[in-house]
């Protein structure tokens, strides 16, 4: 039973249960169908190898202090350069978690007086950064150009004079879908605004050497990347890729930079050799895309209208007690797949978030698709 202190607490968690949106946390067991480890690149001896050489180096676990005081490492340094290089931009930023690099970068760049004009799925990072900025924020419909156009359009209208900063995810981790960046870099240019794409879930994936979707807009004045480390690069932290400009008022301004401990060196050490070790194998993607070829073509009834050609393959059931009891029965026969529920997508579109990575065979592919059919019957 809670203490007086904590009684609305327990309130509200057990309203989350009644509800079927208590969150409680699991160990990893079975088939991986939920990690965001897409190219298998976490455990491997590559990375292994890579924290012995970090290690045999001397490199320090702890940087002991934040950048700013004697936090700043020679292996920080050398990462931003190599992931600058890498994905074509002026200059990098290494922060310890994509969370923190998306709430700084939002709560620190756009200034008040400015427009953030976010898409209507973007993280909940990004949120919280405009929270604590000083900008207007607006939200426009997923993935439609137009609307982002719009938005800009009827506030210039309204008396509206300072800069104006478009938000996107390159691919949305809960939808698997891709955004229309050629059409939303022409409504930057037209409205000389800054666009700003997280590539949290396309960094090693896609693009030259797994570059990222955004490949041919970075390096451009006005484009401003994020790149996670702890997805497809196996490791952990993230990039903030942008002109030197942004990146030395990150580090005078943004306080979660500023007053934090700096990253690990030797972690910093991995993530550059994981750029490394991705960009030289375009196997793995071709591996990878040939796994998601292959459970979309077996998913294919169970997908409805998410199409596409990302590793992300959502399957709506809609309630959310229903979601957790076929992900319940799924974990049961070996399959590691996650129920996600409100608040994390809309209500009313609970879903398996199905995402398909190179810890899996064809054959567990097909294994999966044939309970998927076996569990899902009518509610």
């Amino acid at each position: 039973m809670a203490t007086p202190a904590f009684e609305t607490h327990a309130a509200q968690l057990e309203s989350l249960k009644r509800d079927s949106r208590l969150r409680a946390l699991a160990p990893r067991s079975g088939k991986d169908f939920a990690s965001n480890d897409y190219l298998g690149l976490a455990g491997s001896t590559l990375l292994h190898d890579a924290l012995r050489e970090g290690m045999a180096l001397g490199l320090p676990a702890g940087s002991g202090g934040s950048r700013l005081l004697r936090g700043n490492h020679a292996a920080h340094e050398a990462l931003e350069a190599d992931a600058a290089a890498h994905f074509g931009s002026q200059s990098a930023l290494f922060f310890a978690t994509g969370f923190a690099a998306n709430a700084a970068l939002f709560a620190t760049l756009p200034q008040r007086g400015d427009l953030v004009v976010h898409d209507s799925l973007i993280h909940a990072s990004a949120h919280d950064g405009m929270k604590l900025g000083r900008a207007e924020t607006r939200a426009a419909r997923h993935n439609d150009a137009q609307a982002f156009d719009d938005v800009i359009t009827a506030w210039r209208a309204e008396g509206g004079s300072g800069q104006v900063w478009i938000a996107v995810e390159s691919l949305y981790s809960m939808d698997g879908d891709c955004a229309p960046l050629a059409d939303l870099a022409e409504v930057a240019a037209r409205h000389d605004a800054a666009l700003v794409i997280d590539e949290a879930h396309a960094t090693g994936v896609f693009g030259p050497c797994g570059a990222g979707l955004a490949h041919g807009l970075a390096g451009q004045p006005n484009v401003i990347t994020l790149h996670t480390c702890g997805k497809a690069l196996g490791c952990e932290g993230a990039l903030i890729c942008a002109p030197k400009v942004v990146t030395d008022f990150l580090v005078n301004r943004a306080r979660p930079f500023v007053f934090s401990t700096a990253p690990s060196p030797l972690i910093a050490h991995m993530v550059r050799r994981a750029i490394a070790i991705v960009a030289a194998h375009h196997d793995w993607r071709d591996e990878l895309f040939a796994r998601v070829a292959e459970a979309r073509r077996l998913l294919a009834p169970r997908l409805g209208a998410q199409g596409g050609t990302s590793q992300i393959l959502p399957v709506i059931i809609g309630d959310d007690a229903r979601t957790m009891r076929i992900a319940a029965s799924l974990q049961r026969q070996g399959f590691d797949i996650r129920g996600i529920r409100p608040p994390t997508v809309p209500p009313g579109t609970a879903r398996l978030r199905i995402s398909i990575t190179r810890n899996v065979s064809m054959g567990d592919i097909g294994a999966l698709s044939e309970s998927l059919d076996r569990i899902m019957i009518p509610a």
